[in-house]
């Protein structure tokens, strides 16, 4: 029989078979398991002596409390290891407890008012209600430490529907994400205005995430993109959001992906990243949409040299803006020289190579193109299956660059750390101090004192 951690046979079981018959009662309600059935008659379909075999010399850990979800780990893993093909696959049921514990233990936190607020929002955004779409991103942009909890839940609740409305489309991404880059200038929010009106009008449900630069002095931000787009913004069918980037670097803010998800949940089919037109960074955009457009005017100089081959690279297509009128003729000029730019890049996908097209936003020409352009690549990277490796990555870079940024942010506050940076900066500009010395005393303070 199943040994519990330092007790008796019976307590052992009793405990196990009390924590698998409340995860049964649990997973019966999302419909994860198709048939309700106890611990007893749950024990009857597996291989009993293979099953009793494994898990019988594997001891639940000291600490185990009814409370604590799960028993020890060797345990669970033997019994993932041994589930029969009516159930769930090991890493499934696995994935799913593993989430279903994170939600019960952010959740636990809550008081009855941020509960009712998460459940509201939640309703509203599923139910296409912008109202609630616009609170929700409102919710997920706060710098408020109690506010970013809050906004995690509620992530986590969407996460789950969206994974969900997901294995109702067989497993197909439920929106195509398209990030739009360029310089100054380029003509971007003319463009979207002109693209995500042909796309409403084919019944298409457009969400554009402008990103507009902050004041690296004030961090105030004009938000302006929603202004020059004042057809599209009238459209019921199209959401349009501005967001500072608060100095972040890439074009992008640290919430855009949770932006994107909330979209996504609130039932859009087309997301478009506006990113902040500055330079080589804006290609941070491309760690989190499927297709990465590079709009550029057809003059301005040394156009190779001024838009630098590292956002180039990242480019699934390349756009010559306002081909129109006398700028027809530099816009061929322009098109044929990155046409010979882009052989001489490294290709990046199997199924697809960057294309290189004039457009007008003016006239509307070749917009209907370009889409059709689009769709290609989207076929072509999900049929391949490129497309999910791609989604599963920018995942983890994803992550990385949110850890990234919140430990830059506690070592910027921590107690060891916070009173010596004034003086240690002041000796760096004055030069009694160099800058790497300087760097290692304040990891050093910042290792030393937990």
């Amino acid at each position: 029989m199943l040994r519990g951690g330092g007790g008796a046979t019976g307590a052992g079981t009793c405990c196990w078979a009390g924590w698998l018959q409340t995860q049964l009662n649990r997973y019966h309600r999302f419909s994860l398991i198709p048939n309700k059935m106890n611990t007893l008659s749950l024990l009857r379909r597996f291989p009993h002596y293979r099953f009793l075999k494994k898990i019988s010399f594997k001891s639940f850990h000291s600490n185990f409390t009814p409370g604590s979800l799960f028993p020890y780990t060797q345990s669970f893993n033997s019994i993932c290891l041994y589930c029969t093909k009516w159930m769930l696959p090991a890493s499934d049921l696995k994935r799913g407890m593993c989430y279903q514990a994170t939600v019960d233990q952010q959740t636990q936190g809550l008081c009855d008012k941020e509960q009712r607020l998460v459940d509201k929002l939640y309703s509203g955004l599923i139910q296409g209600h912008r109202a609630c779409l616009a609170e929700a991103i409102t919710l997920v942009e706060s710098t408020q430490s109690r506010k970013k909890e809050i906004a995690q839940v509620l992530i986590q609740k969407v996460l789950s529907y969206h994974r969900e409305q997901e294995k109702l489309n067989k497993g197909k991404p439920l929106a195509f994400r398209v990030g739009l880059s360029g310089p100054p200038g380029a003509g971007k929010s003319t463009f979207i205005e002109c693209f995500g009106k042909m796309l409403t009008e084919r019944g298409h449900k457009v969400s554009v995430l402008a990103v507009d630069p902050s004041s690296s002095t004030s961090g105030g931000s004009l938000l302006g993109d929603k202004t020059r787009m004042t057809e599209l913004s009238r459209d019921m069918n199209a959401y349009i959001r501005p967001s500072p980037t608060r100095g972040t670097l890439g074009g992008v803010t640290r919430t855009t992906n949770e932006a994107i998800l909330l979209c996504e949940g609130g039932g859009y089919d087309i997301i478009l990243v506006e990113t902040v037109g500055v330079g080589q960074s804006e290609f941070a955009v491309a760690d989190m949409v499927d297709m990465f457009v590079l709009l550029l005017p057809p003059a301005g100089g040394d156009e190779l040299q001024g838009i630098k081959r590292g956002i180039i690279e990242m480019a699934d297509l390349v756009a010559i803006t306002k081909a129109d009128g006398d700028l027809v003729v530099p816009a061929r000029r322009i098109q044929a020289e990155y046409v010979s730019a882009m052989k001489l890049l490294r290709k990046r996908s199997k199924v697809w190579r960057p294309k290189v097209m004039r457009i007008s936003a003016k006239t509307g020409e070749s917009i209907s193109d370009m889409w059709d352009k689009m769709t290609e690549f989207h076929d072509l990277m999900l049929t391949s299956g490129e497309l999910t490796t791609k989604r599963r990555k920018q995942q983890k870079v994803w992550m990385w660059n949110l850890i990234q940024e919140n430990m830059l942010d506690h070592f910027r506050s921590h107690l060891a750390v916070r009173d010596k940076i004034p003086l240690l900066e002041e000796k760096v500009l004055s030069g009694v101090l160099a800058p790497g010395l300087a760097a290692d005393l304040l990891l050093k303070a910042f290792k030393d004192r937990p």
